[in-house]
């Protein structure tokens, strides 16, 4: 287990805890996001090499096809075709439950190619005052292209990169540009020269969750907000479970790795333990690995058993749903003894009645806040906190469950309606 290290744009504020590495539900759309096209059987061989660099990387979301620039520095950037058909098909339309796709970028995703000379003027020879981030494998710098475009600069540590990775990364780094989602943060390319190894991803200008429940950005996050950003994460990690060619576990959800945009909206980060999912077209149920993720977020069953499925995120999802309402870390050492496991004191909490001592207590003490924390933590501590995975819900159902809740909440808080439906599974 390693020591608190951290996450994100490898990141700004110490983790929650220590990494391990040995109905009214509108339809879910993943119209937002181009899905990939067909992956190299090799290519899936390799994924396996994805936790070495968790904690320099963030890939995910950008578009399809990937190209190898031919010259001595190698760039990878998708085309942006955003070809390839659904796995699954969508319940809805073709519109995202967000309108229009489009990001307010001067470039799309993944079109980027980039030399050495170019991102060093981006990163001002990567000057200690462009630094954002500083993770176990490398350095992220807050970078702005020619033509302005602002870019989180990855930077991986020389001393840690082995050199017969290299073909791994590479393959590695071309499957997460398959994804694309408006809640994943993006990646717009990757650059390999000599003993340099740099990826280009989304600039998220508003901290992590992590940082705004602590308060460092000298507010607080009000419960709606709050439960959006749990509908986003939802939106974001049901797409890597249903809408991709192949389903993909993200293996480290929790709110340092959760990033905000100006206006609250939450994108996902921090691909290095990313994984496929055992293909169920051939009857497989799971998939047998090495324990990887966060201490407080991890799913007992898969700590036990070494056995990985979409249910590990659901695990880790309802964790972060109680560090969202009651703004505590899912690990707090300085507490006391019966107090240091959130889960195990937010349970016991509920269990006899008290489910309102949950509350940050940051947060307004009212009916409608009350009520939703009520339906918010049954979800998370009955359903997605099950012992056993087949006893949890999908991060599909998660999300229709959120999307209900909050409906009622927004009647609820406008109209002082005295209680709530049930949002049992």
């Amino acid at each position: 287990m390693k020591s608190p290290e951290p996450a994100s744009y490898a990141s700004r504020t110490p983790s929650s805890g220590s990494r391990y590495t040995a109905s009214s539900f509108p339809p879910y759309s993943p119209a937002s996001a181009s899905t990939a096209k067909k992956r190299n059987p090799a290519a899936e061989a390799l994924r396996s090499i994805a936790g070495l660099f968790a904690s320099c990387f963030t890939p995910p979301r950008p578009d399809a096809s990937s190209n190898l620039d031919p010259s001595n520095s190698r760039s990878v950037a998708s085309d942006g075709s955003g070809s390839g058909k659904r796995r699954r098909s969508s319940a809805g339309g073709s519109n995202s439950i967000y309108g229009s796709p489009t990001h307010n970028h001067k470039r799309e995703p993944g079109s980027m190619k980039f030399t050495i000379d170019q991102i060093y003027r981006a990163s001002n020879s990567f000057s200690p005052s462009f630094k954002i981030g500083q993770g176990g494998f490398g350095t992220v710098y807050k970078g702005k292209l020619d033509d302005g475009t602002l870019v989180a600069i990855k930077r991986a540590k020389k001393s840690v990169y082995d050199k017969h990775l290299g073909t791994e990364f590479v393959s590695e780094v071309r499957t997460l540009a398959q994804i694309e989602h408006l809640n994943l943060v993006k990646l717009f390319g990757y650059l390999e020269q000599g003993d340099e190894k740099i990826l280009l991803v989304e600039y998220v200008p508003n901290g992590t969750l992590r940082e705004h429940l602590d308060c460092t950005h000298a507010s607080v996050l009000d419960l709606s907000v709050r439960l959006d950003i749990a509908i986003d994460v939802a939106h974001a990690v049901t797409y890597l479970h249903m809408y991709t060619d192949h389903p993909i576990i993200h293996r480290d959800i929790k709110s340092s790795n959760i990033l905000l945009t100006d206006n609250f909206r939450a994108k996902v980060a921090d691909f290095g333990f990313a994984r496929l999912a055992a293909d169920s077209e051939s009857g497989a149920t799971h998939v047998s690995t090495q324990v990887k993720g966060t201490a407080g977020y991890l799913d007992p069953e898969y700590l036990q058993t070494y056995q990985l499925t979409e249910k590990s995120d659901v695990y880790s999802f309802g964790v972060l749903l109680v560090e969202l309402v009651s703004a505590r870390r899912p690990i707090e050492p300085k507490r006391e003894p019966k107090e240091r496991i959130t889960t195990r004191w937010a349970m016991k909490k509920f269990s006899d009645g008290s489910a309102s001592s949950i509350l940050d207590p940051k947060l307004e003490h009212n009916d409608a806040n009350h009520l939703v924390l009520e339906k918010i933590l049954e979800l998370a501590l009955l359903q997605c906190l099950a012992p056993r995975r087949q006893n949890r819900p999908s991060m599909r159902k998660c999300a229709e469950v959120l999307w209900g809740i909050r409906k009622d909440y927004k009647q609820l808080a406008a109209l002082e309606i005295p209680s709530l439906p049930s949002y049992s599974t």
